[in-house]
């Protein structure tokens, strides 16, 4: 059996869950492509997955009569639901959703490719976020839904000890994402800044891609960077390759630092299962896809209130009472490994297939 995945561009969560669960699928017989229209820094982790990038109909067309795929999983692009089947495949088109904004902006996108879904695809699917599957009960009531839980290679995405990476020993607080309102940077880089008032060795590393941003973003950034006096202590690093993340993120737990997360929403919230997996502390909004991870004062701790006072007390306490921070990276890394293991996602997936009649049972 064959399946193919579609998106963007290689970049960020959706990166890593398509290889991923190419991964899983081929553990259990399955064969999984991914397309993606425009290339991305994304790429280099690829090399073991089976993938094509273009956005040239002639091209696609190509690879879907060659691929002679089963099913196609179409990822947040609505359009490209009517696309695929203009260039002629006739099999099985599945909806998924992984993040698509805000709240609001995941409201108005569905309201509107809900007409894409119902015409061209069999199912619509998601991870269990309480705002993703309310948005598809009100969008999407006439169709079936699946919610999939998805997966952390915690085989390969583990802690490393990497001290050589902070030979002074300072604390340091992480953040990972892209520079768009919903990453919310402006209030890291505000709990960053009050922190730094507090101990001057603080570091501040900051992780993205810097070929995807929003437009007026980027300046801002650099002008708030300024404001705040945070260059002396700020690294940035730029389409850091995956598999040197987990050297990055054991660092900065075992610097008796965190990555916080700032996000409003997230569909799943890739970084932060990520880090958790590496054994470091994390500190988040409620974003919503995070609860499934995150624990108050077990696994990690949230500021609900998004304020730069409360992220900077929560902060400290984690800080202060290491004892009690790292009961909660031991809690957190056996969490991930319990829960979001590569083999029940293939499971789930599995069971999707076979409910929509793609696959025999067995």
């Amino acid at each position: 059996m064959k399946l193919l995945f579609t998106y963007y561009v290689p970049s960020g969560g959706i990166e890593t869950l398509n290889r991923l669960r190419c991964r899983a699928l081929r553990m259990v017989g399955i064969e999984a492509h991914a397309l993606y229209l425009w290339d991305g820094a994304g790429r280099q982790n690829m090399a073991e997955v089976s993938h094509f990038i273009t956005n040239d109909d002639n091209e696609i067309r190509n690879v879907l009569a060659a691929g002679n795929y089963n099913a196609i999983v179409v990822t947040c692009d609505h359009l490209m639901l009517q696309r695929i089947r203009g260039l002629g495949y006739t099999g099985a088109l599945l909806y998924e959703a992984q993040g698509l904004g805000t709240r609001e902006q995941a409201s108005g996108t569905l309201a509107f490719a809900s007409l894409f879904i119902r015409l061209y695809a069999q199912a619509a699917i998601s991870p269990p976020t309480s705002h993703l599957m309310e948005l598809f009960q009100a969008h999407l009531s006439d169709i079936p839904r699946f919610y999939v839980q998805n997966m952390i290679d915690t085989d390969r995405f583990t802690y490393q000890h990497a001290q050589w990476l902070n030979p002074s020993g300072a604390p340091i607080v992480g953040w990972i994402g892209r520079l768009e309102a919903n990453k919310n940077w402006r209030l890291f880089l505000s709990i960053a800044a009050a922190l730094k008032m507090k101990n001057p060795l603080l570091q501040i590393w900051m992780f993205e891609d810097a070929f995807i941003f929003e437009p007026g973003e980027r300046e801002a950034f650099n002008n708030l960077v300024h404001e705040l006096h945070l260059a002396p202590n700020l690294v940035v690093r730029s389409n850091v390759p995956h598999d040197h993340m987990p050297l990055y993120l054991s660092a900065i737990g075992d610097s008796g630092g965190m990555v916080i997360s700032t996000s409003f929403i997230e569909g799943f919230g890739y970084a932060v299962a990520e880090a958790m997996s590496c054994r470091c502390p994390v500190l988040s909004t409620d974003s919503d896809g995070v609860r499934t991870f995150i624990e108050h004062n077990r696994t990690g701790k949230f500021f609900m209130s998004r304020t730069v006072e409360e992220g900077v007390r929560e902060a400290g306490l984690m800080m202060k009472n290491r004892a009690h921070t790292e009961q909660m990276r031991e809690q957190a890394q056996q969490h991930i490994r319990s829960h979001f293991s590569l083999a029940r996602y293939a499971a789930d997936m599995v069971n999707i297939l076979v409910a929509l009649g793609l696959r025999a049972y067995n």
